[in-house]
């Protein structure tokens, strides 16, 4: 049967679809080598002995466990220092370590399943990984509380929105000046990849060194091989069940840190995809009440697991490349500590004490995290500075929700497990099967502090640019221009990349993501697109 459209040839027999080749959590089997930064952080002097900081100056952000917790305020108590006049818990800003003071664009964050002792890798409904060697079912609950950050209309994540950085900030700076690069409130979810490495087992008791390494691997892994592309991103390190990761038992947590950092013990990780932040995430539930176990619910047995998460990340996000971005310099008995420390093991039912919060599909235990603008722990804030929700900043952005909330859709198009670059989820737009033009596309407002909007596409086209393809345009609709971001392509088994495009912040923008077919019978044209980021 000839083809409706008048072309030169006639087409050959038609070989079908050619398979495409996916992430599927291939190890990277080297990773080029480069200098660790060059810029090491002013690191606060930590003079409670107690604390697990204490000579161990890389552990940043590090949450002791509730017994040692109570050590360390009996000897600050002992302890009185002098105290600067904006209060003891009052944070200020660090100056930035290699430029990068917070994370200011929508965060992205990989969970990566450390050694072999996980065991046998699952798929629940949820689409969530899971692990034989996972006797508390912590995994995917971990899966589950980022993929809710920042949505059903949850201000837990909300705190955050009052740090910033960039060079309009003053080290020093205990508040944000209007034209600084905020943290924006973080809609649709956070979770951006998950990885299970089980290419040899975990050691008994990794190094700081051996953690870092292990999220340098992860981001090539990712494929996140360059510094823009780890700007915004976080590699949560969660070592296996009946392991001892940097000696935490008895001592703390988790902690936070990033691979430059000349403390680690073992030295500092070189990198050449950028500065990489990542954090110590033991199975703390092996520690029982001290790690948080029961804290807040009965039997509560991820109580802590959750808390400690939130913790790391809030940290995190408030202080990416420590100690560059907002802690304490007062000289009180919390120097040194950021927001969440802060805020550790205050309980239930009392002012600023740990809660619930209730997400968009799942409630999880968390802890308050410490607020300059409102001087007190908040377990629930205002959006402020850069921040905004809802319509304000891109939504669903990496299709973790499972479907295409947030987006406008016409044709076919769909949130596919097939689809994902990262993380569980991406859109397919388009079909295998015959289908004319579809789109998925979203307004929203640029952000202060972001500068640019990426996504990442992958396209099937057996047919030719003539009559099929993928192509990406951005309206700024307060300008009033359209940028074509992807020109027409129509490739086959390329594999995925990547398009970047300007925005302004303040400016309002319309992202459409479209697959042309012309419904050809033999020679579908579809569209894979996913992890829409703004950085």
């Amino acid at each position: 049967m000839g083809h409706p459209h008048a072309r030169d040839a006639v087409r050959a027999t038609l070989t079908g679809l050619a398979s495409l080749s996916l992430l599927t959590g291939a190890v990277v089997a080297s990773i080029p080598q480069a200098a660790a930064s060059t810029q090491p952080a002013a690191h606060a002097a930590i003079s409670n002995p107690y604390s697990p900081a204490y000579q161990h100056a890389y552990r940043h952000g590090v949450l002791p466990t509730i017994q040692r917790n109570a050590k360390m305020k009996s000897w600050a108590a002992n302890h009185p220092a002098a105290t600067a006049a904006t209060g003891p818990e009052t944070l200020s800003y660090g100056g930035g370590v290699d430029g990068i003071g917070v994370q200011s664009g929508h965060s992205k964050v990989y969970l990566v399943f450390y050694g072999s002792q996980w065991g046998t890798q699952s798929t629940n409904a949820g689409g969530d990984a899971t692990f034989s060697g996972d006797p508390d079912g912590a995994a995917p609950v971990a899966q589950e509380m980022f993929k809710d950050i920042g949505t059903g209309n949850e201000r837990w994540s909300a705190d955050l929105t009052q740090w910033c950085d960039g060079p309009n900030v003053s080290a020093g700076a205990t508040s944000c000046p209007s034209n600084a690069n905020f943290i924006p409130y973080q809609s649709g979810g956070v979770l951006s990849g998950v990885w299970y490495d089980n290419s040899a087992a975990s050691p008994s008791a990794a190094t700081g060194h051996q953690l870092g390494a292990e999220a340098v691997k992860a981001a090539g892994h990712f494929g996140n091989t360059t510094a823009a592309s780890n700007r915004d991103a976080y590699y949560v390190i969660l070592s296996p069940h009946n392991t001892n990761p940097d000696n935490y038992q008895g001592q703390y947590c988790a902690w936070h840190d990033y691979n430059g950092d000349s403390t680690l013990s073992g030295g500092p990780v070189s990198s050449s995809y950028g500065d990489i932040a990542f954090s110590n995430q033991p199975y703390n539930m092996d520690s029982g009440s001290g790690c948080g176990v029961g804290f807040v619910n009965s039997p509560g047995t991820l109580d802590g697991w959750t808390m400690t998460l939130g913790h790391e990340w809030q940290e995190m996000m408030s202080d990416q490349n420590p100690a560059g971005g907002w802690t304490n310099q007062t000289g009180s008995s919390y120097n040194g500590q950021e927001n969440s420390d802060e805020c550790a093991w205050i309980s239930p039912g009392t002012t600023g004490g740990a809660a619930n919060v209730t997400m968009g599909t799942g409630t999880f235990a968390e802890q308050a995290s410490w607020s300059n603008d409102t001087n007190n722990c908040a377990i629930s804030h205002a959006i402020v500075g850069g921040g905004s929700s809802g319509g304000g900043t891109l939504t669903n952005g990496t299709f973790e929700t499972g479907s295409l909330s947030g987006w406008t859709t016409s044709g076919t198009a769909s949130a596919t497990t097939s689809a994902a670059h990262s993380g569980s989820y991406g859109a397919t737009v388009g079909s295998t099967g015959p289908t004319n033009t579809s789109s998925v596309s979203q307004s929203f407002t640029a952000p202060s502090g972001t500068s640019k909007v990426s996504f990442w596409y992958n396209v099937t086209c057996p047919d030719t640019v003539s009559y099929d393809w993928a192509t990406a345009t951005l309206q700024d609709t307060t300008a009033g221009t359209t940028t074509t971001l992807l020109g027409k392509t129509c490739t086959q088994g390329a594999g995925w990349k990547q398009v970047s495009g300007t925005v302004t912040a303040g400016h309002n923008y319309t992202l459409t993501l479209t697959n042309k077919d012309d419904n050809y019978a033999g020679d579908a044209t579809y569209t894979y697109y996913d992890d829409v980021t703004l950085s």
